[in-house]
């Protein structure tokens, strides 16, 4: 799937979804990446109401949102039985503690997480209290990394029993299935 596309049932409901196109701002099977500089990432948060526009966005916030994207892909893969790339999970770690998160009770009925800073830190601090939110409200676990190397395509399993598996069976499941009988064949042979 190229960037930015999902299939309308594999979508997960705002604001998780905003947290799955990020997931998906890369497709791993073709490298095309909508991160490519910081200028790109500037106005791909900025076009989302993450950050404001005219906010300065250097390499380093850079290299920290791919880690984040790279790490949330990693805790989406464990959500799909898989093991998270220990690497990953601990850059994902890093990247949320500069992020910083606070509780805020002040004119809310609920308190809610929100950033204690702006710009691509504060950016990434609202995509993790999306991730807090959806934890909290159940939804969290259906959304998931398709196992299908190199697709690995975030994607929200709708099923009643929470067991989808693929991005898109017509594709990636059918890959698979067939890859396996392949080695069955092979090894029976």
């Amino acid at each position: 799937m190229a960037p930015g596309d999902s299939a309308p049932e594999k979508t997960a409901p705002q604001p998780l979804y905003l947290v799955q196109r990020f997931v998906n701002s890369i497709d791993l099977e073709n490298g095309e990446d909508e991160l490519l500089d910081p200028a790109t990432l500037r106005d791909w948060l900025a076009e989302r109401d993450l950050m404001e526009a005219g906010e300065h966005v250097g390499a380093g916030d850079l290299r920290r949102a791919v880690d984040v994207r790279e790490g949330l892909r990693a805790v989406l893969m464990a959500n799909n039985g898989m093991t998270p790339d220990a690497e990953k999970l601990e850059r994902l770690e890093a990247a949320a503690r500069r992020a910083g998160l606070r509780l805020r009770f002040a004119g809310e009925v609920d308190p809610r997480l929100e950033p204690q800073g702006g710009g691509v830190d504060g950016a990434l601090a609202r995509l993790l209290a999306i991730v807090a939110a959806s934890v909290e409200n159940g939804q969290w676990e259906r959304l998931k990394a398709c196992p299908r190397d190199p697709c690995f395509w975030a994607f929200y399993d709708r099923s009643k029993n929470r067991s989808g598996r693929w991005c898109r069976m017509e594709e990636c499941g059918n890959i698979e299935k067939a890859r396996a009988f392949r080695e069955r064949k092979r090894a029976s042979a």
